[in-house]
C-alpha cells in the first residue's frame, strides 16, 4: 500500500472512474442518491497538503487539519464512496512553492468547498451512475449556484439552509415557517434511531417560480422543509 501511495505510477482520477463503473455495475439503482459532505483529517505538522487551523465538523471545532470533499452513492443495494477532492485554502494556494513541495500540480487553485462539490457532481452526472437525487448539508444547500446547477441538470434535491436562507418574496426561511399554523406541521419519523423513530414536527411549502431562471412555462417545482424538535420546538432544521 505505501508503494502504491508514495512511489507507483498511476492515475487516481483514473482509478476513480473505474470505481464508479464498477459501482454502477454492482449498486446502480434507477432512484440513486449522491450525498456531498466535508471531513477534517487532523494533523499534526504543516507539510501536508491543505493543512492549516481550520474548522474541521468532524472534531467538531478548529483544529491543524486537511478537509477533504467527498461524494458517496447511496441505493437499496448498498452504499461507496465514489469521488474526493482535497480542499486547499488560500494559504496554499498563494503560495506555489510550498504546493510543489507537498506535490500538489502547479494547475491546481484556489477552489470553494461548494466548487469542488459541483465539480464531482458534473463527473458523476457523466458517469454511468444512475442518479435522481443529491443531498447535502447547508453549507453547500445555500449555494444558489450549487442549487441551479442541479436543476439545470434536471437532477432533484434535498439540501439543508441555515435559518438565514433568503426566500424571494417571503425574506428569510425561517421567517416563512414562523408565520404557519399549528396545523401545518405533522408529526413524522426520519427513520430509526438507537433508540427507536426519531419523531419531529414537519412542514412544507410550495416555493413561488423565478420569472428569471424559470421563464415563462416553469418546469421546476420547489419545496421548502422545516423539521422541527418536539420536545424543544425552538430547534427548527431547513
Amino acid at each position: 500500500m505505501q508503494r502504491l501511495l508514495n512511489g507507483a505510477t498511476w492515475n487516481a482520477d483514473h482509478v476513480r472512474d473505474d470505481l464508479q463503473t464498477y459501482v454502477a455495475d454492482r449498486l446502480g439503482e434507477a432512484d440513486g442518491v449522491l450525498i456531498l459532505d466535508d471531513t477534517g483529517f487532523v494533523k499534526k505538522g504543516t507539510t501536508s497538503a491543505g493543512v492549516q487551523r481550520q474548522y474541521s465538523g468532524t472534531a467538531g471545532r478548529t483544529e491543524n487539519c486537511q478537509i477533504g470533499v467527498f461524494a458517496a452513492y447511496v441505493t437499496t443495494r448498498g452504499r461507496a464512496l465514489v469521488d474526493r477532492e482535497l480542499y486547499l485554502p488560500k494559504s496554499w494556494t498563494d503560495d506555489r512553492e510550498r504546493c510543489r513541495a507537498a506535490k500538489v500540480p502547479d494547475e491546481r487553485g484556489f477552489a470553494t468547498k461548494p466548487e469542488l462539490a459541483r465539480a464531482m457532481v458534473l463527473r458523476a452526472l457523466a458517469s454511468p451512475l444512475p442518479i435522481a437525487w443529491v443531498t447535502a448539508n447547508a453549507a453547500y444547500g445555500q449555494e444558489w449556484r450549487f442549487r441551479r446547477m442541479l436543476e439545470e441538470a434536471a437532477v432533484g434535491y434535498v439540501l439543508a439552509v441555515p435559518k438565514s436562507q433568503p426566500v424571494p418574496r417571503f425574506g428569510w426561511i425561517d421567517y416563512l415557517f414562523s408565520q404557519a399554523p399549528d396545523e401545518a406541521w405533522e408529526q413524522r419519523s426520519c427513520g430509526d434511531g438507537a433508540k427507536g423513530p426519531r419523531v419531529y414536527d414537519w412542514a412544507a411549502v410550495q416555493l413561488p417560480v423565478i420569472e428569471d431562471f424559470d421563464g415563462e412555462r416553469p418546469t421546476r417545482h420547489r419545496w421548502a422543509l422545516a423539521r422541527r424538535s418536539i420536545s424543544r420546538p425552538d430547534q427548527i432544521a431547513y
